[in-house]
């Protein structure tokens, strides 16, 4: 397995050209995501190698890369070698301004599909048209226009963005007995991992951030929040506090390096696929990982009434991002499995298994309900 010998990371890598020694052999040359440094794996190609790691020294600037592929290209390739390029610087500029690494690969998707689909980054007015003539929604070209702005801003390039305007709607809300069917046809590690969007509502980059020492009993902390939410605290169940302690401590984090997520969501659509058309559910095909945020935000609200209280769970630190919660409110009573208890500890049993408080009634029966 090839790993960057500058960092130790297993990848991704973006692959950085071709190397052609004096032998007569080539050799794939990389870019680490992670720390930028350039290597060459010399067991990659080539008749003769001798299967060591070469550390490139990281590019600073791209018209050096211009220079040194002009003359072994076509007037193409030396074009989509440019694009790549100032990709790669770019990328660059928003890890010294401090970007996350998720809002780097992000940026990166956006750039990498614009020039996919014929556009010429160095020109405004291509991007303008392949962003116009992009199948997507008003909220996606939104965002397209957001990143290529800010790339524009470091290249100095004339820009006006187009005035898209994203229109907001309800998130998809599934039943609990779908997460549930569909957390229990993935594999033990993946299976907790959804287990534990649903019982804190984390984002799929806090939770996969998580540590073993941000696990005390059953109390989670989640110290990395992401989009300048709030750090917090919440309380998860029994069955995933057993679910976590089964899984293996390989690593400092819980399920894996911060790289793989990106691998792991690619396995979850596939897999999501292959489960609903089992089930016969097409509504599992539109579960994603910030799906289990709106739900528990939407139960939390459902139960509680407390818009205060969400907000703090989700860490939101404007109460508006928090105030589509309350809009999803609208379930009827068939939505509900009832149970009653006349002894305490019956009661008591329920409560635990998530089951809420309705009534008492003259017979001294208790009455508890909880959405299926």
């Amino acid at each position: 397995m090839t790993s960057c010998p500058q960092c130790g990371s297993q990848g991704p890598f973006y692959k950085d050209g071709l190397r052609h020694l004096a032998t007569g052999s080539i050799v794939q040359r990389y870019l680490c995501q992670n720390c930028f440094s350039r290597f060459s794996n010399n067991n990659k190609t080539g008749p003769t190698n001798n299967g060591s790691l070469q550390i490139c020294t990281s590019r600073p600037r791209v018209k050096n890369l211009d220079t040194a592929t002009e003359s072994k290209t076509v007037a193409g390739d030396t074009q989509n070698l440019d694009t790549k390029g100032r990709i790669i610087e770019y990328l660059f500029y928003l890890r010294k301004q401090g970007r996350r690494p998720y809002t780097q690969i992000a940026h990166r998707k956006v750039l990498y599909r614009l020039a996919k689909h014929g556009a010429n980054l160095l020109e405004p007015e291509s991007v303008k048209e392949t962003i116009a003539n992009e199948s997507v929604a008003d909220s996606t070209k939104v965002h397209y226009v957001g990143v290529y702005t800010v790339f524009t801003r470091y290249f100095k390039l004339p820009w006006e963005p187009p005035l898209y305007k994203a229109t907001r709607k309800l998130p998809f809300i599934p039943l609990e007995t779908e997460i549930d069917q569909l957390t229990a046809g993935f594999k033990r590690r993946v299976a907790t991992f959804l287990q534990t969007l649903k019982e804190t509502g984390a984002r799929c980059g806090e939770a996969w951030s998580l540590e073993w020492t941000d696990i005390n009993g059953n109390i989670v902390t989640i110290n990395t929040p992401e989009k300048d939410s709030s750090p917090r605290q919440l309380k998860i169940s029994e069955k995933l506090v057993s679910m976590l302690q089964s899984l293996p401590k390989k690593d400092k984090r819980i399920f894996g390096p911060q790289t793989s997520l990106n691998n792991l969501r690619g396995n979850f659509i596939r897999k999501r696929k292959a489960i609903a058309r089992t089930l016969c559910n097409p509504r599992l095909e539109r579960i994603t990982f910030h799906t289990f945020r709106h739900f528990y935000a939407t139960m939390l609200y459902s139960k509680t009434k407390n818009i205060l209280l969400v907000q703090q769970r989700l860490g939101h630190k404007s109460i508006e991002n928090t105030m589509v919660y309350t809009q999803l409110i609208n379930f009827e009573s068939d939505e509900y499995n009832t149970a009653t208890a006349t002894k305490t500890s019956e009661a008591e049993q329920l409560v635990q298994a998530g089951f809420d408080y309705v009534c008492t009634t003259t017979e001294s029966i208790m009455l508890f309900r909880k959405r299926k």
